[in-house]
């Protein structure tokens, strides 16, 4: 089975037209059918996690527990609309996590990471936003041209500097670009489709995932395939195929889906970027345990929210495995 892409499909009308009216951006935080998204620490508020009889689901705020929540949060996000329903992100990450806890009243808050995975789509995308925008606030109460203080504008979409000389400077949310691929090749002994997966030393027993690495200033997205692919594993490639693409909010990454084909065949890794690399038959990964379930080092799969994951599940359909 092909899981959906996570993090992605959340449905929101983002509003950003409306971003820039006070007037209507305050009616609409405090309106009783405004939904209020804690984040706190990067982490998400759901309930349900750990239940094998209940699907996790974020928890929503409404009323006096919105209100309170909002009341302490050091930065408010206009995440968008959904019918008469506004979103909003509030970080409230500077409470300790006992008064956090208290604030909310219910569910608890914890990285997506553990059951992203496993909630709804809509709003698993949903908690990805917020998460991402609350990173972003957090990383950028200074301004990294002069160095002054910033404040929130825009619903949250951008911030601007109080320059003592009075010229401001503006800061928009930014997300770093990062390629991930699916290199595969027909064995050279038995013709069968194969693909190429690392594993860092830094994850757990028999963790492997396909290669992935950011995108550095002046290069394409082709280049940046094919020289993550060299630098880590040696291998030369061709034939970069663009699949698709997944916001990965861990921090802030947007990661680039591609397919591509070996030329040459060697792995050779330098321990630093990679702990191991190796070819995998497309017929013995279907045999492969879940990310984090391997306790003697046996292969697994990568996690199944994220596109690592789909990556392989579509091309393990092409090849007909």
């Amino acid at each position: 089975m092909i899981h959906r892409l996570k993090y992605i499909g959340g449905g929101l009308d983002r509003a950003s037209a409306l971003r820039g009216d006070e007037a209507w951006l305050a009616s609409r935080t405090f309106d009783a059918a405004t939904r209020i998204v804690p984040v706190w620490r990067s982490r998400n508020l759901v309930a349900g996690f750990g239940d094998a009889d209940t699907q996790p689901a974020a928890v929503f705020l409404t009323g006096d527990a919105a209100g309170s929540v909002l009341e302490q949060a050091t930065d408010c996000i206009l995440l968008g609309l959904d019918g008469d329903h506004t979103y909003v992100a509030a970080d409230i990450s500077e409470l300790e996590e006992d008064a956090a806890a208290a604030l909310v009243g219910a569910g608890e808050f914890l990285d997506l990471r553990l059951m992203g995975g496993q909630m709804a789509v809509p709003e698993a995308s949903l908690m990805a936003y917020a998460r991402g925008m609350a990173h972003w606030h957090q990383r950028h109460k200074f301004c990294g041209v002069c160095g002054a203080a910033s404040e929130s504008r825009e619903g949250g979409h951008l911030r601007v500097c109080a320059n003592p000389d009075g010229e401001s400077h503006e800061t928009y949310p930014r997300t770093d670009p990062a390629v991930i691929m699916l290199v595969s090749r027909d064995d050279p002994d038995t013709g069968a489709p194969s693909c190429l997966m690392g594993r860092h030393g830094r994850w757990g027993p028999g963790q492997y995932s396909t290669l992935a690495g950011f995108v550095e200033p002046g290069e394409s997205l082709e280049e940046a395939v094919a020289r993550e692919v060299h630098e880590e594993s040696g291998i030369r490639i061709t034939d970069v195929q663009y699949r698709a693409s997944q916001p990965w909010p861990f921090p802030s990454s947007l990661m680039l889906g591609f397919w591509a084909r070996a030329e040459t065949h060697d792995i050779t890794i330098d321990g630093e970027e990679l702990e191991d690399a190796q070819w995998f038959l497309a017929e013995h990964l279907r045999s492969f345990g879940e990310w984090g379930q391997s306790d003697d080092g046996s292969p697994c799969l990568p996690r199944r929210d994220s596109i690592s994951r789909w990556l392989i599940e579509t091309w393990l359909e092409e090849v007909g495995v």
